[in-house]
């Protein structure tokens, strides 16, 4: 039988059930159909159409473009014509952007239903489900606007996974090499010597990582669940990552994974990173597909989108370093020498 576990985890007052390795027709038990709405990716529904029978169901387009006004204003039309009410429930079925819909969209609709996630990417299964934050973009501004608000569960099926395309992969990939980073040195090494089964989608290998990065997520989030200190941990390459997002089309992991390898440079130099650590990230971010360089776009671009980060304090930007492989720490660098040291690393 493939490994499974449940997990009860409690943030403040919000109590989140996490059902690792289970099928998603477990969703039958968790919600009541007939007072339930999926909210489901259209290309998960084309994939999966089982998974949308017997269910009242609202289908969002694919992409990072249905995090918009125009799409809640859609949704929320969509609920009133069905006549909605606070007993009802709302479960996001798809990736980050249907995780973060469903999440913002059940915390504005009537002040609050109760919600769930069953996440259909490896990126939303050990990351962008876990948490409590749900968002909306703004403009080019990525989840300005949005919510820290707990699912009542989410359901964790590694079958789900398999139709998967590459870069959708990598996505998953690049966030549980930044746990391994930030966090986890044995993390970092079973990626090292699992490379082949993890890229061959083997079940064991992957309920592993789902599991471990899921525990390292809920450990640092219910230490800090409104971001003001450890939590910021998982920036790490996020902070360049989220420019290159805004000034090129390229999937997020590959994003990330610049922006871990120009995070470890400045590492070096700030926070007392060995170069030979820095190879090693490097080969591993290689080892699983990702890019480490650019070489093809405007990187003054990209730091005009840099000054603009919503996580911007003043004129001082907290970039998240490593001292080691598993040992981070949060270094405010101020714009104007960031200036300076970034163009060396592009």
């Amino acid at each position: 039988m493939p490994s499974a576990k449940l997990i009860h985890h409690t943030i403040g007052q919000e109590v989140t059930d996490y059902y690792v390795g289970y099928s998603w027709e477990r969703l039958r038990e968790l919600v009541p159909a007939d007072r339930t709405v999926l909210l489901v990716d259209e290309q998960v529904a084309r994939h999966h159409p089982r998974l949308t029978e017997g269910w009242q169901t609202l289908i969002v387009p694919s992409g990072e473009a249905s995090k918009s006004w125009e799409m809640m204003h859609h949704l929320i039309d969509a609920l009133c014509q069905l006549q909605a009410d606070r007993s009802w429930h709302l479960v996001g079925v798809g990736g980050g952007v249907v995780t973060d819909l469903a999440g913002f969209l059940a915390a504005v609709y009537m002040r609050g239903l109760a919600f769930g996630f069953v996440p259909t990417t490896l990126l939303a299964q050990v990351d962008a489900s876990i948490g409590g934050k749900n968002g909306i973009d703004f403009g080019k501004y990525k989840n300005l606007v949005g919510t820290i608000r707990q699912p009542r569960f989410v359901l964790m099926d590694p079958a789900l996974l398999q139709s998967l395309p590459r870069p959708e992969w990598q996505n998953g990939f690049a966030e549980i090499i930044k746990y391994a980073c930030i966090a986890d040195r044995d993390l970092f090494e079973f990626l090292e010597h699992h490379r082949r089964q993890a890229l061959q989608g083997d079940a064991e290998t992957l309920f592993h990582l789902i599991l471990t990065s899921l525990e390292h997520k809920l450990r640092i989030v219910t230490e800090d669940p409104f971001e003001k200190g450890i939590r910021r941990f998982l920036n790490f390459g996020h902070t360049l990552g989220h420019a290159i997002e805004k000034v090129i089309e390229i999937p997020h992991g590959q994003a990330i994974s610049v922006g871990m390898r120009v995070a470890c440079q400045l590492s070096e130099q700030l926070s007392g990173l060995q170069p030979a650590e820095t190879q090693r990230i490097s080969d591993l971010l290689q080892a699983y597909g990702l890019p480490t360089t650019l070489p093809d776009i405007d990187w003054n671009e990209v730091w005009d989108c840099l000054r603009h980060d919503k996580k911007r304090e003043k004129e001082v930007l907290h970039f998240i370093l490593l001292e080691t492989i598993g040992r981070a720490r949060i270094v405010p660098i101020a714009l104007h020498e960031l200036e300076l040291l970034l163009p060396v690393y592009w």
